[in-house]
């Protein structure tokens, strides 16, 4: 019901999900439309910086690259026609050039259906024409 109560616009809902030693980025939607129809994606940080842009090792008590999993977002932006490689997770994924970005929720719960359970080291799904 939330996402049917989404506000149609130009824009995305992107969900952050990170698996350790990877550069894929997380899950991109438009509004209204359901999760599992969303694409995997690499991010673009040519016009600006991917939220969570910290070290991939923690300096002392700080943050570390992935401590943002599973926060959802808006984000404007586009698809820029390529694909980008990935070579730790071996997927080819489109790339999206984000523009923009505000924190939708910091902890929206599960990602495709009730009960998943992450553990931090692979994907939920199979993503479709994702493999070279």
């Amino acid at each position: 019901m939330e996402i049917a109560a989404e506000t149609p616009g130009d824009y995305y809902i992107a969900r952050r999900f990170h698996i350790e030693r990877t550069h894929i980025w997380g899950y991109l939607r438009k509004p209204g439309q359901p999760w599992h129809e969303a694409k995997l994606v690499m991010m673009s940080e040519k016009l600006m910086r991917q939220p969570d842009r910290y070290p991939e090792l923690p300096q002392g008590d700080g943050p570390a690259f992935g401590s943002d999993h599973n926060r959802e977002y808006r984000m404007w932006g586009h698809y820029s026609g390529r694909r980008v490689y990935d070579p730790n997770s071996n997927l080819s994924l489109p790339e999206f050039v984000l523009q923009r970005y505000e924190v939708k929720n910091t902890s929206p719960g599960w990602l495709f259906h009730p009960g998943e359970r992450f553990n931090g080291k692979q994907l939920l799904r199979g993503e479709p024409g994702s493999t070279p």
